[in-house]
């Protein structure tokens, strides 16, 4: 039920009304509506209820295990959220006077020195907004760059067919061309096709490390050296940065840019649509295309924002003013309280319990898409045997997990795989929740031997039953309008 079907005329909520609130200026007569708005009339306890009902049908981090493959759905700290917003960072106006921002800008400075630890770089710009934002801002330098040095035949980017979707799609924005490269049977990259896919056009390659098929690329030094002989750009997606935190870093595997989504691995919720960061970071040679802006302390230790004019080379701004600053200080703060050896410790133990899980989960009969390696934060599971034994496919058992009250992996991802589900168990988990999901998938396997329509049909305990995905995509239905209010746009 909407809040709107709840509403009763005269319904109020009196305890919100402000007793002292200033009158507001008169609104001019030609801005003002014509009719009055369709607002829910209810009453403050209706509205309590009413959310707070909502939250407890919806799954989330807080409430059940989220094995999301390749989104790091993990615990984030709330010692995080309480210090990013604090009122000097929260009611800060972001055109308030760089030098009554002293405070703010030095968090955000320090937080670029330590990206440029954690990835390896030579710079690091915290503008992008998103992970996608900072895959396009990297393709875009290594445009500016090879444009920089007069070299405009490189048109084309390569990437692997493994590749997080939003890879070509960032790459086509910036004007390239995608070429795919093959994955070899061992989750590698396929060496001798990339070799034969470089050429005066490459501009760049993208890669993930670890890859989406949940294992560490082992050629990845012999890839760099290949595509800089070939004098073309590497290009690092940070979606799995969260899986070798403090432990290997893109610079020293020869990347020369990187992405990292700090609202996966440093600390803030993520789904949902919610605020994200990309930062990006560069080796010395790309560092003058950066976006804009970027702290830079003076030999006076004051800090001050970089512009166009001190950064005439710049690929741009991509969001306004500093980026998503709640994001970044909360990336900020997580980074401080776990210190170099926490930090570390994030990949130790995502890498542990991924391990554990794919282990446990092998032992009770399950398969594992790559069982000749060792799983990196991540892995895959292919549900094949079962599809053909029981006719019980990968996202009838996703969807029994729902049942169970643990969040779905990732279903039908990475596309190689057929039937797959990429589990990712982070290291926020404890291993009683671990040894809870694989009860619940060894149980939901007998449920597909003996019974297959109760897996096929599920969830059965959830608000909602079975969805019709493609429809409920396909024809959003997300806006409430009354029948009185048709055709008043008043």
């Amino acid at each position: 039920m909407l809040i709107q079907e709840r509403s009763r005329p005269g319904r109020r909520a009196p305890a919100q009304a402000p007793l002292c609130a200033p009158e507001p200026p008169p609104i001019p007569e030609h801005l003002r509506r014509s009719s009055r708005p369709v607002l829910p009339e209810v009453s403050e306890l209706e509205v309590v209820r009413h959310y707070t009902g909502l939250s407890q049908k919806n799954f989330s981090i807080d409430t059940q295990f989220y094995p999301l493959g390749s989104c790091t759905m993990k615990y984030n700290p709330r010692a995080c959220h309480t210090l990013a917003m604090l009122p000097g960072f929260v009611d800060r106006h972001p055109l308030a006077p760089e030098d009554q921002g002293q405070g703010l800008s030095s968090c955000l400075y320090e937080l670029q020195e330590i990206l440029k630890a954690v990835t390896g770089m030579d710079a690091i710009s915290l503008a992008p907004a998103a992970g996608a934002q900072g895959e396009l801002a990297g393709v875009l330098m290594i445009r500016a760059y090879h444009h920089a040095r007069g070299d405009l035949e490189r048109t084309e980017i390569l990437i692997p067919d493994a590749a997080h979707g939003t890879n070509p799609a960032s790459a086509a924005m910036a004007g390239f061309e995608v070429r795919e490269i093959p994955t070899g049977p061992d989750g590698d990259v396929d060496l001798a096709a990339l070799r034969s896919a470089l050429g005066p056009k490459t501009a760049g390659i993208m890669l993930t490390n670890p890859s989406t098929l949940g294992v560490f690329e082992r050629k990845i030094q012999a890839i760099a050296e290949a595509i800089h002989a070939a004098g073309g750009l590497l290009y690092y997606d940070g979606a799995n940065l969260n899986g070798i935190l403090g432990q290997v870093r893109p610079g020293d595997m020869g990347f020369d840019i990187v992405h990292v989504n700090l609202h996966k691995t440093f600390a803030t919720p993520h789904g949902g649509g919610g605020p994200g960061a990309g930062p990006v970071g560069v080796a010395a040679h790309l560092a003058p295309y950066l976006p804009l802006p970027l702290v830079e302390r003076a030999a006076d230790g004051r800090y001050r924002w970089l512009t166009e004019s001190d950064r005439p080379q710049s690929i741009g701004r991509l969001t306004a003013f500093g980026g998503n600053i709640g994001v970044l200080l909360r990336a900020y703060v997580y980074a401080r309280l776990l210190g170099r050896e926490g930090l570390g410790r994030v990949a130790k133990f995502a890498v542990l319990n991924a391990n554990y899980l794919a282990a446990r989960l092998r032992a009770a009969g399950f398969t594992l898409a790559y069982p000749e390696r060792r799983v990196s934060h991540e892995f895959i599971l292919t549900l094949k045997p079962e599809a053909k034994a029981f006719g019980v496919s990968a996202m009838d058992i996703a969807k029994r997990l729902l049942d169970y009250g643990h969040h779905a992996p990732t279903t039908y991802f990475p596309l190689l795989v057929p039937e797959c589900l990429l589990i990712e168990p982070t290291e926020t988990e404890s291993k009683q929740t671990l040894d809870d999901f694989v009860e619940a998938m060894i149980a939901i396997r007998r449920e597909a031997e003996q019974d297959p329509e109760l897996p096929k049909n599920a969830p059965h305990h959830l608000p909602v039953r079975r969805l019709d995905e493609v429809h409920a995509a396909r024809h959003l239905d997300l806006a409430w309008r009354s029948k009185s209010s048709e055709g008043d746009h008043g």
